[in-house]
């Protein structure tokens, strides 16, 4: 098929003909796709929905289908942009087309929605009144910034609290709502109150020239309306604009991709650009983020978005088998907004799905850890090919304490994650105020981190003097001395401060490496010092974290293009011939900043029950998670949990049809995330807040083809009808131990939250003295000889404290002297 004249060769600079003859062939593009998959990857011209169901090899399409318009239609690959939402997605598509056509892949946009609108915002930021180097606040910058927003305006924080006022905020900016129109469409006190809340947090975001993740797809949407030539150039550029998880957009998101490929009938005659062309990808059935904002209407409505349309179903799954695939069909088609559709697979039909009816919540996790032992002992299947699913994080909870009583390992997705850790983010927010100095929040967060003797009193000093003055928080911080009421001590801790700070930006500014700059930083700062002098075993673990954080800070700047979330286009943008853009200056802070920020928190699965980033379970661990975080993931064994009314379909769903076809959606992405192996299980009394609680089967088990489970117990075969006081962990001991029988009474009277908070916390520290043997504390002097599991043999130099705070300090030679805190230390005194 002969190229749009938008891409004649001609018009491009550099040797490319030659290139265009690597890769793949027309037939090994094609091999091994069926029918529907090929018409989706030849497809030319017309907008086109292609809806994957769960399994049906939609990745593959994406990536064949970049594949052919660079080798077959000679497309350029810098006029093709590919939408995802996490970085992972990214950086395995961006891989998989390297493959198939070569280092040309490498140009291509490939990226998450926020990424893509970041790289037209530092290209197209002075039109909308920013510098290029804004700052990019993440989820707890945004509601640091609003925590003093509110408190600014003196609001009720039982009524206002920061995080409610910041989520109105960000559905405002999902509907492309500014401070303005907000304002305009509230209904009432309230909202008006949100609404002016929102007019501050804005300029004050613009006056530290920064923005939060919302308000990037915004930004660029008004730009491209108010600034029709930059559109148009934008239009010109991506000829091809694919996006992934399509269900998944909100109203922003869907925006953006109209502004790039839509056509208004007002101005198509005026249109100097043909629209893009367009490809979207998704499976309104896996439509499960309308919490986030995501509006399944986005695809349900294509059709009728674009009227020359074409939709192409894929069918065929290439995961599970028929019998799973037959139970989550017939789930699903209980949902009457819904375009029909039928999953089969040619795998065969498989093991039948297997129920369990639990006397509690307890017995439901007995029987997963048995079956697990089952399946592994007869070779059936490993640990880490198993994963558990429950609806609700708190749900884990039982599960934890259960493996770890029968020894079973596991992990659970979705903790804090690397980049959210304080120590993580304290550094992080060093560099943000080296690179941009009118970033309020971060330097509030930092200034007297670690303590400098700047407190509460003396930042109101110099907020007062800022706003007096109409100058930045930075700007007042460096005249500190003309601050109203100002104490002599915190004046002179506040110029020891800023000293440093100057100093460290002349680092910045002199092009300074990133590691060797956030190194002086650590030192300079004092943080580093602080950590390490600290007696809390844990303040080790937070110096070796920050260790890895410098770790990543040597990698971006040995290659930036390797570095922290990196997307090679970024390092091809210098020499890319579709917009001529001169050679970009070598990537430094700013842009390792703005790598890190745009991590996204799903783009990673731990590798251990404590981590929480990495690669594929260990061969030995079971994974535990919601969901929610299941989405896109595949396991040959599942266990699908708490399939009871009430918890799932949750209880808020149980009287809203639009919010109970979206819990069934989410039971049938926990369904097709089944290889091999499905189970089905609930309890017949499940805990409350400390209080048995009857909930009847879920209806999505009565959903299930009668003939294709097999029940291992019933409900009928319950042998107790009142929940042993064994168990109910430490929160019935507790109860008891105060007087009163093992009752669920414990509590009664207390806010539900502190009831919840302290059965959580009660239940992990009973696990935890399960599962780990107390250490005898060795008795060190002076002079004694110890072998270290790690630091091999040293020589003890003093002690202080007895018992469980016992601390030595010892020499291990070439490591140096380590100051333990022997409770916890691996030392056995020689």
């Amino acid at each position: 098929m002969p190229a749009p004249a938008s891409e004649d060769p001609a018009a491009r600079s550099g040797p490319a003909a030659p290139s265009r003859r690597r890769g793949r062939s027309a037939e090994e593009l094609l091999e091994g796709l069926n029918d529907p998959q090929r018409r989706a990857v030849v497809h030319a011209g017309t907008p086109l929905l292609v809806v994957a169901g769960a399994g049906s090899g939609k990745t593959r399409v994406l990536t064949r289908r970049i594949a052919w318009l660079i080798n077959e239609r000679d497309a350029h690959p810098g006029s093709i942009l590919a939408i995802t939402f996490t970085n992972k997605a990214a950086a395995e598509m961006r891989e998989r087309v390297t493959e198939l056509v070569g280092n040309r892949a490498k140009i291509m946009w490939v990226s998450t929605f926020h990424s893509s609108c970041v790289r037209i915002l530092r290209k197209e930021a002075d039109k909308l009144g920013f510098t290029s180097s804004f700052t990019i606040y993440d989820a707890a910058d945004s509601k640091r910034l609003m925590g003093l927003v509110c408190k600014e305006q003196d609001l009720d924080a039982k009524r206002f609290a920061p995080r409610a006022v910041l989520n109105w905020v960000s559905n405002a900016k999902n509907e492309l709502l500014d401070p303005e129109d907000a304002a305009a469409a509230a209904q009432n006190v309230q909202e008006q109150t949100y609404a002016a809340a929102y007019t501050d947090y804005q300029r004050r975001l613009r006056a530290a020239n920064a923005m939060d993740f919302d308000d990037l797809i915004m930004a660029v949407v008004h730009l491209f309306r108010a600034f029709p030539a930059v559109r148009e150039s934008w239009r010109r550029r991506f000829r091809h604009v694919l996006v992934d998880e399509y269900q998944d957009t909100n109203h922003a998101q869907y925006a953006l991709v109209h502004e790039l490929c839509g056509t208004n009938p007002e101005e198509a005659e005026a249109e100097a650009v043909e629209p893009a062309e367009l490809m979207v990808v998704g499976d309104a059935d896996q439509s499960i983020y309308a919490f986030r904002g995501a509006s399944i209407r986005n695809i349900m409505d294509f059709e009728l978005d674009f009227p020359d349309a074409e939709t192409i179903l894929l069918e065929q799954n290439y995961r599970s088998t028929q019998t799973i695939l037959t139970a989550a069909n017939s789930v699903i088609a209980r949902n009457d907004s819904r375009k029909p559709k039928n999953l089969w697979s040619d795998a065969g039909q498989g093991e039948r799905i297997i129920g369990y009816v639990g006397d509690d919540e307890h017995d439901e996790a007995r029987f997963v850890a048995e079956e697990v032992d089952r399946l592994t002992d007869a070779g059936d299947a490993r640990a880490a090919d198993v994963a558990v699913f429950y609806r609700t994080n708190a749900q884990s909870r039982v599960f934890e304490e259960v493996f770890i009583r029968v020894g079973l390992p596991y992990r659970v997705v979705g903790g804090v994650r690397f980049y959210e850790r304080r120590e993580v983010r304290d550094a992080l927010a060093y560099l943000r105020a080296l690179v941009n100095p009118a970033d309020e929040v971060s330097l509030r967060r930092i200034l007297n981190v670690p303590k400098r003797g700047i407190g509460d009193r003396a930042e109101a000093c110099v907020t007062a003097l800022a706003d007096r003055e109409r100058i930045t928080f930075w700007q007042a911080l460096q005249r500190a001395k003309d601050a109203p009421g100002i104490a002599t001590r915190s004046l002179r801790n506040i110029e020891g401060f800023v000293a440093v700070m100057e100093e460290l930006q002349q680092m910045v500014e002199a092009g300074e490496r990133v590691d060797v700059v956030l190194e002086a930083t650590l030192a300079r700062s004092g943080y580093l010092t602080e950590l390490e002098a600290s007696d809390d075993p844990q303040d080790e673990t937070r110096v070796e974290n920050l260790g890895e954080l410098v770790a990543v800070a040597r990698e971006f700047a040995d290659d930036p293009v390797l570095g922290p979330s990196a997307d090679p286009a970024d390092a091809a943008d210098a020499a890319d011939p579709v917009d001529g853009a001169a050679p970009a200056p070598q990537p430094g802070l700013t842009d390792f900043l703005e790598r890190v920020a745009l991590v996204a928190d799903a783009d990673q699965i731990p590798d251990a029950p404590d981590a929480e980033e990495g690669a594929p379970a260990p061969p030995g661990v079971v994974t535990l998670m919601t969901l929610h975080t299941a989405k896109g993931l595949e396991f040959p064994v599942v266990f699908l949990t708490g399939l009871e009314d009430g918890i799932f379909p949750h209880q808020r769903a149980l009287g809203d049809k639009p919010e109970l076809e979206e819990e069934r959606r989410l039971a049938y992405v926990g369904l097709t995330r089944a290889q091999q192996r499905l189970y089905v299980s609930r309890a017949v009394v499940r805990s409350a807040w400390g209080a048995p609680s009857h909930n009847p089967a879920s209806r999505f088990v009565d959903e299930l083809p009668v003939d294709l489970v097999e029940w291992k117990r019933t409900a009928a075969e319950q042998t107790s009808w009142s929940r042993p006081a064994a168990t109910w962990g430490v929160t019935a001991g507790r109860s008891s131990g105060a007087g009163g029988a093992v009752d669920g009474s414990f509590g009664r009277g207390l806010s539900s939250s502190t009831q919840k908070r302290f059965g959580a916390a009660a239940a992990r520290a009973d696990a935890a003295a399960r599962a780990t043997k107390g250490r005898d504390v060795p008795s060190l002097s002076a002079g004694d000889r110890v072998q270290h599991d790690s630091f091999g043999l040293g020589t003890v130099v003093s002690t202080e404290g007895a018992g469980d705070k016992a601390v030595a300090s010892i020499d291990f030679g070439a490591d140096g002297v380590k100051r333990l805190l022997l409770r916890y230390a691996p030392v056995e005194k020689l």
